[in-house]
């Protein structure tokens, strides 16, 4: 009788390292972030590339939360938790962990929303969602970034403006399915647009799912990524 060998579980292996790169790149996001704001010299070239830094460990940190949630998501433990929040704190607390990127790139900043607007949603997934968002804002933007919270119809609608050159006209056409494609000549994976599409499509509400949308009307006809959740 021919014994079956035992093979290790590929995903699992991934993720737990995944877990091990998450920790140690966000000790040294930490202590980056602690350097810049204790630097004085903001025109130094030390500062800027410090800068850089921060951006590119952010952005990697990001990342590898993205995988492991959607690991999780796929089987089924991640234990998803919409809540009643109040927008305008959950906005204060996502501008307060971009503000030393903002001032580093000299990045001017605006936000909207209303004081007192509650809203169900999960609050670690959506912060995911915006990191991604925002990312790609410092990114392409000239000088300015613009996040908005406001409902519109019977959905919350959370948009990330900038006044970058937009999106190509192939990426607006493809839409969220371009999430399925890896970019060679850009290096993009497509990961957090499709982790974006899936919190959407997590969020459900009598009958209504939620959406992301890609749309050139952001700051002087900049990009504009769009969170619609029911």
């Amino acid at each position: 009788m021919q014994v079956e060998q035992h093979r290790p579980d590929l995903a699992l292996f991934l993720a737990s390292s995944a877990h091990d790169m998450k920790n140690s790149v966000g000790m040294l996001s930490g202590t980056l972030e602690n350097l810049l704001a204790n630097t004085s010299d903001k025109l130094a070239p030390a500062y800027q590339q410090m800068a850089h830094m921060l951006y590119e460990t952010r952005r990697l940190n990001n990342n590898l939360i993205q995988l492991l949630a959607l690991y999780k998501v796929g089987g089924a433990a991640y234990p998803f938790d919409q809540q009643p929040l109040l927008a305008a704190q959950f906005l204060e607390e996502i501008v307060a962990y971009n503000q030393v990127l903002f001032d580093s790139k000299n990045i001017r900043f605006e936000s909207e929303c209303a004081p007192d607007l509650i809203w169900c949603f999960d609050e670690d997934l959506v912060r995911g969602v915006l990191g991604h968002a925002l990312n790609n804002a410092i990114r392409y933007c000239r000088d300015q970034i613009r996040l908005r919270i406001n409902v519109t119809g019977d959905f919350l609608e959370i948009r990330v403006e900038d006044n970058g050159a937009g999106y190509p006209t192939a990426m607006l056409e493809a839409g969220v399915t371009a999430a399925s494609g890896i970019d060679f000549t850009s290096g993009s994976t497509g990961l957090g647009l499709y982790f974006s599409s899936e919190v959407a499509k997590m969020h459900l509400h009598r009958g209504r799912v939620g959406s992301v949308a890609l749309e050139n009307s952001g700051i002087a006809g900049g990009g504009c990524f769009i969170l619609r959740l029911p």
